[in-house]
């Protein structure tokens, strides 16, 4: 301990300050910019994410990491073993534990010639898919330090909310105008912004109207605290002033949640209702005790369920054309579970999915268009990668909710930060069941990235190994 007092001072000193300065500047960077480039789908800017995060992760400073956060890249470090093992298997021609795909001896044997068998379907692909998942995991790392300072988590937060809003103003007004005649649309198309189809759209849009409205209710609640603890609080924050940050608070939600509902997305809709009930019952959890947590979750439910009926005519006129499941969708499940009982293990290699379906392709799936995707992100991975690599990005979400919610539980300051996550990280999760946001690597950075700031932040700072408690009375924000 002693010899890391000694090593604060050198913190303070000038590449230290600029190697942490670099560390959250770069953080935020590719948080504001990974949904720009049509959801950085395409393989060379997956790389640059994974460079810069990479890079950020390097710099970030390691002096105010906790326990906790101790024990998430250990977590990390065993999905990372295990993805190792996942893609050692299928690209090795010795693999360790893992039969070759049977479609190698039946090529061989059609064709008459030796061909080297593989565990993946397409030799080298898994090399092709991997970078989506280490730019979230990679993001992920980035939040958990850089989010480690209470300061950097707060700012994390407007980053994501003031990009949400410039990408909605340009997702809204290329909607109602057609660029090409500069006049407003007869109809408008389903709103998809930067990325390359609506679902996603939907789910960034909401989220960022989570984020927005939990400002709000911040906003909300220190003034209502500020004028219990002091009597000159209306002086120091009028009432115009409060009025115009709840305005300005209150357009920016607006514009989200106007650039979600034109999405027509109705998961992603549904989903980021379902996310705006979680986030303001999580964020006044200390307000609410027995009666009225049930009362704040029905009165939450029956504003959203107005609110769609109201403001999203479009999604509701879908809900009664094609109703509330997709018969389709789920024989491709049911495909997609044939898959994975074949193999179990390593599964069919990763990026495979478009390969390997057609030979589990039901009859009652129409033979038009390529099904390149399960539109479900968990059976997806359990039947590229395996069950068991699935069933470990299961568990470690379960972990992530479980910390989030003793944040919520437990802090007294800057409880937005792991609210927010929570409904987001739920968000996300609940819609990729039965489609595909998360494999869009322009969300699934900013969603793994809040969700490290979010799990950093569920944690007091008194729980700090390593800041010293000298260093800590200089602190003028502690967290707690």
């Amino acid at each position: 301990m002693s010899l890391l007092r000694r090593s604060r001072p050198e913190y303070t000193a000038l590449p230290f300050r600029f190697a942490d300065y670099g560390s959250y500047a770069l953080f935020y960077l590719v948080v504001a910019l990974a949904p720009l480039p049509l959801g950085s789908t395409e393989p060379v800017i997956v790389a640059i994410w994974c460079v810069v995060l990479g890079v950020t992760v390097i710099l970030a400073s390691v002096l105010e990491i906790r326990t906790p956060q101790l024990v998430f890249i250990g977590l990390a470090a065993v999905l990372v073993v295990m993805y190792g093992v996942v893609l050692h298997e299928q690209l090795s021609l010795h693999p360790w534990f893992a039969s070759p795909h049977p479609i190698w001896k039946e090529t061989a044997e059609t064709l008459q010639i030796a061909i080297e068998p593989s565990v993946s379907i397409a030799r080298n692909q898994p090399w092709f898919a991997i970078g989506a998942p280490l730019a979230a995991l990679l993001s992920f790392l980035s939040g958990l330090l850089v989010g480690a300072n209470r300061s950097r988590a707060h700012q994390l937060l407007r980053v994501i909310a003031w990009s949400g809003v410039a990408y909605a103003i340009y997702g809204v007004a290329f909607d109602l105008i057609d660029p090409a005649t500069g006049i407003f649309r007869v109809r408008p198309i389903p709103l998809t912004s930067t990325f390359v189809n609506r679902n996603t759209a939907a789910d960034y849009f909401g989220a960022c109207s989570v984020i927005w409205l939990l400002l709000i209710c911040e906003r909300v609640r220190q003034q209502v605290l500020n004028r219990h603890s002091s009597k000159d609080s209306m002086r120091v924050n009028g009432p115009r002033l409060l009025l115009a940050q709840l305005l300005l608070l209150l357009t920016m939600t607006i514009i989200c949640l106007l650039a979600t509902f034109l999405s027509g997305s109705r998961a992603g809709v549904s989903v980021s209702l379902f996310s705006f009930v979680v986030g303001v019952v999580a964020f006044f959890y200390r307000d609410l005790a027995g009666r009225r947590a049930l009362f704040a979750v029905a009165a939450g439910g029956g504003v959203a369920l107005l609110t769609l009926y109201v403001l999203a005519g479009n999604v509701v006129a879908r809900f009664q054309a094609d109703g509330l499941t997709d018969h389709t969708r789920l024989s491709l499940y049911r495909a997609t579970l044939r898959m994975i009982a074949d193999h179990p293990w390593f599964g069919t290699g990763l990026g495979t999915f478009d390969l390997a379906f057609p030979a589990y392709r039901p009859d009652d799936i129409s033979m038009y268009g390529i099904y390149d995707l399960a539109h479900n992100t968990l059976l997806e991975l359990a039947a590229e990668a395996g069950l068991p690599l699935a069933c470990m990005v299961v568990i470690a979400w379960m972990v992530a909710f479980g910390v989030l919610a003793h944040g919520i539980r437990t802090r007294r300051r800057d409880r937005i930060i792991p609210a927010a996550t929570l409904s987001v990280g739920l968000l996300a999760v609940f819609h990729s069941l039965v489609d595909f946001s998360l494999q869009i690597p322009g969300f699934a950075i900013v969603v793994f990235g809040l969700l490290g700031v979010g799990v950093a932040q569920s944690f007091s700072s008194q729980q700090n190994p390593v800041i010293s408690k000298g260093y800590e009375k200089k602190l003028s924000n502690p967290i707690d």
